[in-house]
């Protein structure tokens, strides 16, 4: 066994926006700690959930052109093989009521646009620990 097999893999997040930038910025963030998918909509996120059993947390956007950021979660939480994995949404809509409304179809957190660093690395480590040595 070479000691690459031996270290644990990074835990996958799925990130679903459909501004290229939002992808390239958060992965950026990501990525010395976790393995990052991306998606730029929310029919692909779907698709590459129903190939991926191993995404740990999903951050989805809101505001996507055919499919917004609540259908997607709506379809996550319906399939019994995706329901239990975690979802923060980022968006840039901050209302009281988008928020009630994005946790009450079963979002794990809301976050703001745009996007506070260290507070994005803290709350995807409290849905999503890394794993140790990664970062």
């Amino acid at each position: 066994m070479t000691p690459a097999s031996e270290a644990p893999a990074k835990p996958v997040i799925l990130l679903v926006d459909d501004a290229p930038e939002n992808l390239f910025l958060i992965s950026s963030l990501l990525k010395d700690s976790y393995r990052v998918k991306a998606a730029t909509s929310g029919s692909r996120a779907l698709e590459i959930l129903g190939n991926s059993p191993e995404v740990g947390l999903i951050l989805l956007d809101v505001m996507m052109p055919v499919m917004d950021g609540y259908q997607v979660l709506q379809a996550i939480k319906s399939n019994p093989l995706t329901r239990d994995i975690p979802v923060i949404f980022l968006t840039a809509l901050g209302e009281g009521s988008d928020t009630a409304h994005g946790l009450g179809l079963g979002a794990s957190d809301y976050l703001s646009k745009p996007v506070d660093a260290p507070l994005l690395l803290q709350r995807v480590g409290q849905h999503l620990p890394a794993q140790p040595g990664g970062r």
